[in-house]
């Protein structure tokens, strides 16, 4: 068996390469504007079939870059492929020509060839050619003929015909009759040229001689090789029933549509019998090579001859059915006699159009131009003439729109520009409908994702940010968030934060602030003092990472709040290590007496700058008071003669933050009954730990000091009197300046007033001193005398100041006003105030006030009664 079937495939091969010889080369045969090849049907596997890379003019290294293919139906067998490497068009499997094409005639495989960048689409068709791989076979291996014996010489009797699967030569060609006496074999040629067997009677039979005749049919196809078929023919000789049925016409033609039900009449035939009785009575019944689809699809009624419609038809499938129908009667030796009955089916819209996506190139860009190919499409309507006219249309709501390439052929293209920020997907509904009564619709839909170009800059939340942040802050802390959208997707969509380069007070932004690239958030990296800087501003970019990036720009104010970080700096009166600072009380001074003001500055903002001043210390709280808001030390009763003669204060100064900053000031006032030359503004008086008020060494280095400044002035005085007698001054207030002395008397000094001036004389430790001498008593009012004198030279300089301010209403003796005090100031250098730091808007009066009292002296500010002379050491 193994060696019959290995014969039977080398005999396979030799006819496909005879087929391959004669027919030459398959070379590209144009049908119609495509090409065309002829390949024999039953080759194996990889067998070559054309070259088509070569005949379509494609350049076969970009063959498999460009996806050339072949385009098929849903669910249709691949029996041809391409070799993308050579575009070699080779049999992907083996084809059977009698399973693809059953009916006769020429077989085609239709391809479409499609190939993308450009697109392109090619059409070609391939011819199966039949090879002779089917023998004849009869219906049945063995059939009885009846023959009467009445029948006259060259009677003929139809036999059975053979069916051979093939076309052409090899299908039947000829049939063969075995050897015998009484009967020969004609071929007949049916319209279709098929091939059909009669036995014609030779010798006339005689059943009495001999009843039966056994003889072999044997039928050729005219393939190469030759195959046969065989079938046995009993011939029984009856008695004679000498006449045969007759049908009205040999041929019968009836149109039937294709939607038509079962049990439908197709036909009814008519055939007589000349006969009498059974002899005459006629049964129909298919002939015996009725193909099994008509028998299948078709009922005949044996005695009444109706052809009936038993399965469903289809136009499609096979437009023409022909029928073969014998007739003959039931009398011994019925002879049968046959038609042909052709059904000829009309087509009927039942088939919708089919709709096939061949190609999809999505997603497709947004910025993509009018005119750019997303789909192609190809549809496909069954039915013929109008019913298989298709018409393909898009939805009208979305940007795209068909355009017919060949026939059934559509490309899928743009008709605006995209935006997939606003759809950034379509859902494109196509219809395909038919030109048929009633029409019939298909509905197919196409997604269409937008892909993303990053064609959207970012844009942050807020317009611009304000960051407050409380000075002191911890470095590395977060104070801030910034934060921006991009309509974009993915990595165009993706920021990235940085801060714009800059400065701030002459250094980078970068040493102030940082941002995290990835969230916005940002952080102090240094710690910020609301005393060095206030407020600062800088520009955050957010760019994405699109290619090319696109970037937006915000400006972050950043405000520093104040924080209670500074203490209240006192600076009238100055205190120093083991010093405090003095002032003279006289014993006659009344409530509320002036008695000096404490000056402080704080170098916070707001609350935390806000001053209060109250009595921390005293000697005697019921004998001072300070005033809260001004700090002025005042009297609140008259003095005792039990009262001490020095009071020890100790003021303190309270800012309003939360928690409150405080400093303090000591203050020692001496109460004096007849006041002085008085200390010059709580002029600072070295007291050691361990010294006493009633030292008996201090009290005699005072009254020295006191008694050889007083003689010196005194000296001074009445020799600066006698030399400005004549001059005078046509304005008030002449300037003093080094090193000559111009004086502008009003009227002559009283020795009176000389007398009665109070000086008083301070060294401090550890200093070189000039000696500064005030004498307001005794002069004429409004003039102002400064004498300058140091102690290496022996010469003194006279300098005339601008006229002193007038005093104020503190007066020992209230009944007795003295004019304003002559202020003379001995110095050899005069020390600048700290302008650092100023007092708050609200002191800064008071403090102007008590700084400019006494001839612009820029020493100590702190006056104390200004009705008295004033003596002060100023330090070099």
């Amino acid at each position: 068996m193994g060696t019959r079937v290995g014969a039977g495939r080398r005999q396979l091969f030799l006819l496909a390469l005879l087929f391959l010889l004669l027919a030459g080369s398959p070379a590209p045969r144009p049908a119609g504007g495509q090409l065309r090849y002829a390949v024999p049907e039953e080759l194996e596997h990889g067998a070559f079939v054309a070259n088509l890379g070569e005949d379509l003019g494609l350049d076969v290294s970009t063959l498999s870059a460009r996806r050339f293919r072949i385009v098929s139906r849903a669910g249709a067998r691949q029996h041809l492929e391409v070799n993308l490497e050579n575009g070699i068009l080779f049999v992907n499997e083996r084809i059977d020509r009698e399973e693809v094409c059953e009916a006769g005639g020429t077989c085609l495989l239709h391809l479409q060839l499609l190939v993308e960048s450009p697109l392109e689409l090619y059409r070609v068709e391939v011819e199966v050619l039949d090879i002779n791989d089917h023998a004849p076979t009869f219906p049945w291996q063995e059939y009885v003929l009846e023959v009467a014996e009445s029948a006259v010489l060259g009677a003929r009797f139809p036999l059975e015909s053979a069916q051979d699967p093939d076309v052409g030569t090899n299908s039947v060609h000829t049939y063969r009759l075995s050897p015998n006496g009484f009967f020969s074999l004609e071929v007949q040629t049916r319209s279709d040229a098929s091939k059909f067997a009669e036995l014609v009677l030779e010798r006339a039979l005689d059943r009495e001689q001999q009843s039966a005749h056994r003889v072999l049919l044997t039928a050729l196809d005219g393939g190469v090789p030759e195959r046969s078929g065989t079938a046995h023919i009993l011939i029984t000789v009856l008695d004679a029933n000498d006449n045969v049925p007759t049908f009205d016409q040999p041929s019968y033609g009836v149109s039937l549509p294709e939607d038509a039900p079962a049990g439908t009449l197709v036909i009814q035939l008519n055939a007589t019998d000349l006969d009498e009785g059974p002899n005459g009575e006629i049964e129909y019944s298919f002939s015996g090579h009725a193909p099994p689809r008509v028998r299948e699809l078709f009922h005949i009624e044996s005695r009444s001859g109706q052809v009936l419609l038993k399965g469903p038809l289809d136009y499609e499938r096979a437009s023409l059915h022909e029928l073969y129908v014998q007739a003959k009667d039931r009398g011994p030796s019925a002879v049968a006699v046959h038609c042909r009955v052709l059904v000829h089916l009309l087509d009927v819209n039942d088939n919708a159009p089919e709709v096939t996506l061949t190609s999809v190139s999505t997603p497709v860009l947004e910025d993509a131009p009018p005119g750019t190919v997303i789909a192609v499409i190809s549809v496909l309507d069954r039915d013929s003439g109008d019913n298989g006219r298709v018409s393909c249309e898009v939805s009208p709501d979305v940007p795209f729109k068909l355009r017919s390439s060949f026939r059934n052929y559509y490309t899928l293209v743009t008709t605006q520009a995209l935006d997939r920020e606003v759809v950034p997907e379509y859902n494109v509904s196509i219809t395909a409908r038919d030109m048929g009564s009633p029409a019939l619709l298909t509905h197919s839909t196409l997604t269409v994702p937008v892909s993303d170009v990053n064609d959207n800059a970012p844009h942050f939340l807020q317009p611009s940010y304000s960051v407050y942040v409380m000075e002191n802050n911890a470095p590395g802390a977060s104070i801030c968030s910034v934060s921006a959208l991009d309509p974009d997707c993915q990595q165009n969509a993706y920021l990235s934060y940085s801060i714009a380069e800059g400065h701030i007070h002459g250094m980078p932004v970068g040493t102030y602030v940082s941002i995290n690239s990835d969230s916005g958030h940002m952080y102090a990296l240094r710690s910020l003092d609301y005393e060095q800087i206030r407020s600062f501003q800088i520009q955050v970019q957010a760019q994405d990472a699109g290619f090319p990036p696109l970037s937006a720009n915000v400006t972050v104010h950043i405000f520093v709040l104040d924080q209670n970080d500074n203490a209240p700096v006192i600076i009238s009166p100055m205190p120093r290590n083991g010093s405090v600072a003095t002032e003279l009380v006289p014993r006659s001074a009344r409530p509320g007496y002036l008695v000096g003001t404490v000056s402080a500055v704080d170098a916070d903002a707001g609350l935390n700058s806000r001053l209060s001043y109250q009595l921390l210390q005293a000697t005697d709280f019921t004998l001072f008071s300070v005033a809260p808001d001004t700090g002025e030390l005042r009297t609140l009763r008259s003095f005792l003669e039990q009262d001490a003669t020095r009071q020890r204060l100790v003021v303190q100064v309270r800012d309003g933050g939360q928690p409150a900053l405080s400093a303090t000031v000591s203050l020692l006032l001496s109460v004096v009954e007849n006041m002085p030359q008085t200390l010059s503004d709580f002029s600072e008086f070295s007291l050691p730990p361990e010294a006493s008020s009633s030292s008996p060494v201090t009290l005699y280095l005072l009254v020295s000091l006191g008694s050889i400044s007083f003689t010196f002035l005194l000296a001074i005085l009445i020799l600066t009197a006698i030399r400005c007698r004549g001059e005078r001054c046509s304005r008030r207030g002449a300037g003093c300046s080094l090193p000559r002395c111009h004086c502008c008397p009003r009227s002559r000094p009283s020795s009176d007033s000389l007398k009665t001036s109070n000086l008083t004389a301070q060294h401090p430790t550890g200093t070189t001193a000039a000696t500064c001498i005030d004498v307001p008593g005794g002069g004429p009012p409004g003039y102002c005398y400064k004498v300058c004198l140091g102690p290496e030279s022996a010469q003194s300089d006279f300098m005339f100041l601008k006229p002193c301010s007038p005093p104020r209403n503190n007066e020992k003796d209230p009944g007795k006003q003295s004019r304003p005090g002559q202020h003379l100031q001995i110095s050899k250098q005069v020390k600048q105030p700290n302008m650092d730091w100023l007092p708050p808007s609200t002191q800064r009066p008071a403090l102007k006030r008590y700084q400019t009292r006494h001839c612009g002296n820029k020493g100590s500010g702190w006056k104390g009664n200004t009705g008295t002379g004033r003596l002060s050491l100023a330090q070099l």
